[in-house]
């Protein structure tokens, strides 16, 4: 079947839903997401307010499509995909670890972003929730693919990497104590690998 070609109208109106989730994406960042309203949003990316309600309806619904703008940036899938066809175990936790901090390297503000989220609306965490087990269930299924050669039980092995993948590690290490997210990497695939196999 062949793919729709999108009218100009469509093509502009996704520009401005990019530009309006680029905008927000700057403003979370700097002021919080709670603080940051539709108004300023709105604003900084030059467009009316209403054609950011138009676009989107709700400040939950600009997080989405930011989470899927950086998840698209990172390659996150693409990749994923790439570490569970490593055949040697070593290097597909290697791999693990390279998954893990391109993304963070590719949007830890976004990350930030979510943590400061987590206070809002019921519908909010709902998001944030859905969101973090789509993470999860990458992460776990990378591990499981591991299951015959690890020397602890898959629940356990999952946790572990789960907690290195703690927002609060790349946080320290990265940007509180200047790590090269290279190093970062390192950390996480000698941790994996000593721990697991």
């Amino acid at each position: 079947m062949a793919e729709a070609v999108k009218t100009y109208r469509q093509v502009q109106a996704e520009e401005t839903r990019i530009r309006i989730a680029q905008s927000a994406r700057r403003l979370f960042a700097v002021q919080g997401y709670g603080a940051t309203s539709i108004d300023a949003i709105a604003k900084d990316a030059g467009v009316a307010t209403r054609t950011v309600y138009s676009a989107f309806g709700t400040k939950r619904e600009i997080l989405s499509l930011i989470c899927d703008l950086w998840l698209a940036e990172a390659g996150a899938r693409e990749l994923a995909d790439q570490v569970l066809a490593i055949e040697d175990p070593a290097d597909r936790l290697r791999g693990a670890a390279h998954w893990l901090t391109t993304l963070y390297a590719a949007g830890f503000d976004v990350v930030l972003i979510f943590e400061a989220a987590t206070d809002e609306s019921a519908e909010t965490k709902a998001l944030l929730r859905a969101k973090l087990a789509g993470r999860n269930q990458v992460m776990d299924a990378i591990i499981a693919s591991l299951e015959p050669a690890l020397r602890v039980p898959l629940p356990q092995a999952q946790a572990v990497y789960r907690a290195l993948a703690a927002p609060g590690v790349y946080q320290e290490l990265v940007d509180e104590s200047g790590w090269p997210p290279a190093d970062f990497e390192q950390f996480v695939a000698d941790s994996l690998t000593r721990q697991l196999l």
